[in-house]
């Protein structure tokens, strides 16, 4: 809980510093890679520090727990602290990269607003800075101890036993460990992190869902990020890593996982989102679930649908399952109502329904709104987003 002091202090210069973090933080980025290259090199996103995303992900993710803090003492954001604390599990950050960014974070801060900073000023929101550090190093000492691993030790090296495409813009690859050691548990839902060496020496790492739960191997699925700029370490998964190549991968992470209950459940996704939810309605089917499932997806076409096939197979396969799917450019003959963009408000949501939400931003805002609509209570709709969060701090 922040003191009261400071509690004042930061109500009081919360707009001025949100109103500035636009200018902060590519300040701070800055100043990080300029003393530590080998962190753009080695541990960041270069194409997500290219397109500004990151930036934009620190900077709500600060708004936001100041907010919290000041607005909800008596609360902590535990949501958005778990959902950082899984993806810096996963990329094996430890306690000291804290302060190399608070030296550099708190360096851009005085910088841009001057005088503003006074010795109070500074003081409370470095204690705001420490409050949400050392929540986090403790979430992130916690995930590491289940998972067996040190803070900086998350890889190990697997081979890959087999790739297929799924379509022309997404791979599965199925890989085995080389280290001896079994398999490590994985919740549905999970993602894990892939090191990849790039051709002019990076260790990029990117964030793969498990899109399935084979009994001997962990699967996950690349999609081809196309743009400005292309997806490095997606081009090279596809272009170059053939079976029996090793990479090195992290323990399954994630917050984001299907509950252990037994009341309905709602699966919704769109595009490459589609794969963590092909894990969890993997999951269901191996199991026997007798739960009331629907499953929504919607895509392009059939075409770009992946996994089409085991969407269609799992719902068959489960007592009580429906899919709904659309697209927006159909092949052939496709029903009207399910031309278009997904529409949840047409289907029919029991109550007690767990929600659990997949794909780009406006999706995810549109399908909970339509579920809040419904009558899904915001608790239990639940979203995952590829990519740093820019949904951060809102009650979803």
């Amino acid at each position: 809980m922040l003191s009261p002091e400071s509690t004042e202090i930061v109500r009081a210069t919360l707009p001025a510093v949100g109103g500035a973090i636009g200018e902060i933080t590519p300040l701070f980025y800055d100043k990080l890679f300029a003393a530590h290259p080998e962190l753009l090199r080695d541990l960041f996103n270069r194409g997500n520090q290219a397109n500004g995303s990151q930036r934009q992900a620190l900077a709500g993710a600060i708004a936001a727990f100041a907010t919290a803090l000041v607005e909800h003492p008596e609360t902590r954001p535990d949501a958005m602290l778990s959902r950082i604390a899984h993806k810096h599990a996963s990329l094996g950050i430890g306690a000291d990269q804290y302060r190399i960014v608070h030296q550099h974070l708190f360096a851009a801060i005085v910088e841009v607003l001057g005088d503003a900073v006074t010795e109070e000023v500074a003081a409370a929101w470095d204690e705001v800075y420490w409050l949400m550090a050392n929540a986090l190093i403790a979430l992130e000492a916690r995930l590491y101890e289940q998972a067996g691993t040190a803070a900086g030790d998350v890889f190990r090296p697997y081979a890959v036993a087999g790739r297929l495409a799924e379509t022309a813009e997404v791979t599965t690859f199925l890989v085995r460990p080389l280290d001896g050691r079994p398999l490590p548990a994985a919740r549905p839902g999970q993602y894990v992190s892939v090191r990849t060496e790039l051709p002019d020496g990076a260790r990029q790492i990117r964030q793969y869902s498990l899109s399935g739960h084979p009994d001997d191997a962990l699967q996950f699925s690349v999609k081809r990020v196309t743009g400005d700029p292309d997806g490095e370490v997606s081009r090279h998964l596809h272009d170059s890593v053939a079976v029996g190549d090793t990479l090195m991968i992290s323990a399954p992470c994630g917050d984001v996982t299907l509950d252990d209950g037994d009341g309905p459940v709602l699966l919704a996704s769109a595009g490459i989102g589609c794969t963590p939810m092909t894990g969890m309605l993997s999951h269901l089917a191996a199991t026997g679930s007798q739960r009331r499932v629907i499953t929504v997806h919607a895509d392009r076409s059939e075409a770009t649908h992946a996994f089409r096939t085991d969407l269609l197979r799992l719902t068959e396969k489960l007592p009580d399952a429906v899919a709904h799917i659309w697209y927006e450019e159909p092949e052939g003959d496709w029903p009207a109502d399910r031309t278009g963009y997904a529409d949840l408000s047409r289907i029919d949501v029991p109550a007690g329904t767990t929600a659990y939400l997949c794909g780009p931003l406006p999706f995810l805002r549109s399908a909970r709104t339509q579920l809040l609509a419904a009558g899904v209570p915001a608790a239990d709709i639940h979203y995952e987003v590829f990519g740093p969060d820019l949904w951060l701090g809102t009650d979803a």
